[in-house]
């Protein structure tokens, strides 16, 4: 597959985009300089919460016996108990690696007080773009076909701000904040990657029609930075709607920008579209730090041990990553083989209707990488 260029932002920043070939598992070179000692670059590894180890053991397994040149400085963070040593170990690492690869760390609803440590994650490490690719997959059979969209996020302010407080006993304020440069930021990244991919429309979701000022700066300034692209045709939708659209016509979308919350919303959408949260790849971009994770953020606490999982999301987000370091040829392989078994159809996890075990599938993926030999 082709290996895609690099753009730069606001302020020089440069950012790793999907290839031009449009897979679901290709992401730029190693603009970030990862830590690369005798020949294997070091990568963070936080298997997360949930199913997060029974999937990293999927992906360790099949990237041993593919002989990928990495070494695993693994993080074992949790968000089901108090873990804030564990978290700051992950920042560090990530701050000396440069890239990670990552779980889902569950986040408790009934206690407060309690913040997110993935949304802590990207704020900490301004990882400010979150890149999830909806695409069907053959071999899994959906409602709809020719579904091909990218869903770009911005993952550090928005509704996920972290700021709420109580007046009054009674009355909670929660606030959105939605500045200009980090809309700026978010808009040339989509724009980039939609120039660099040979997408020609990007669409941007909002609610302007009612949070006037702060949907409508973002709605205005992604509209602004179109008219630097005048061959991509820039559009907007009003969130209600686009949710509606995604899932009564999801061909018309090539790139849609989202502020944090309905990218978190349409990303779900999308992910039911073709098969499920256990097939969609994600990566999360920032100015210095680049973190692979599934692109929809389920923990699957209830399924934990019991050999259920899909670790497909894990794995192809896992092959974005290798493209990410520029190791092409270890991707193909690992994508070619995943994409064959799940084109055949003879070994499914649950989640796709089967009865296979985690070990089953993976075993399955090591057995189509050996005859590939």
């Amino acid at each position: 597959m082709l290996r895609s260029t690099l753009s730069k932002t606001l302020s020089r920043t440069q950012i790793p985009l999907v290839g031009s070939a449009r897979s679901a598992t290709t992401v730029a070179s190693d603009i970030f300089k990862p830590l690369k000692y005798g020949g294997k670059y070091t990568v963070t590894l936080i298997p997360g919460d949930g199913i997060g180890a029974e999937v990293t053991e999927s992906v360790k397994t099949i990237f041993k016996a593919d002989n990928v040149p990495i070494e695993w400085e693994q993080v074992d963070v949790t968000g089901v108990g108090s873990s804030e040593e564990g978290f700051r170990e992950s920042v560090q690492s990530l701050k000396r690696n440069k890239v990670g690869l990552k779980g889902i760390l569950f986040t408790p609803v009934e206690r407060s007080g309690h913040s997110s440590f993935n949304v802590a994650l990207r704020q900490e490490l301004d990882i400010f773009a979150s890149l999830v690719l909806i695409k069907n997959i053959p071999g899994i059979h959906t409602r709809h076909d020719g579904i091909d969209m990218c869903l770009i996020r911005e993952n550090t302010e928005g509704e996920y701000s972290g700021l709420e407080h109580q007046s009054v006993p009674g009355v909670v304020e929660s606030l959105k904040i939605i500045t200009k440069y980090k809309s700026e930021r978010i808009s040339r990244f989509a724009f980039e990657f939609a120039l660099k991919n040979n997408r020609k429309k990007v669409t941007v979701v909002h609610k302007a029609n009612i949070m006037k000022l702060a949907d409508g700066l973002f709605r205005r300034t992604v509209q602004d930075m179109g008219k630097e692209y005048p061959h991509i045709t820039t559009n907007d939708m009003i969130v209600d709607n686009a949710s509606m659209q995604a899932v009564s016509y999801p061909q018309q979308f090539d790139v849609l920008v989202l502020p944090n919350l309905y990218g978190s919303i349409l990303s779900n959408i999308g992910a039911g579209l073709v098969g499920g949260p256990g097939l969609i790849p994600g990566c999360n971009i920032g100015t210095e730090v680049a973190v692979f994770e599934p692109g929809c953020r389920h923990v699957g606490l209830d399924i934990k041990g019991r050999n259920q999982a899909n670790p497909t999301a894990l794995l192809l987000s896992g092959s974005m990553m290798l493209r990410h370091l520029g190791l092409d040829d270890h991707a193909d392989r690992i994508t070619k083989a995943v994409y064959s078994v799940l084109a055949d159809g003879k070994i499914r996890t649950p989640d796709l209707k089967g009865t296979n075990t985690t070990s089953e599938f993976t075993k399955a993926i090591l057995d189509k990488m050996e005859a590939q030999l």
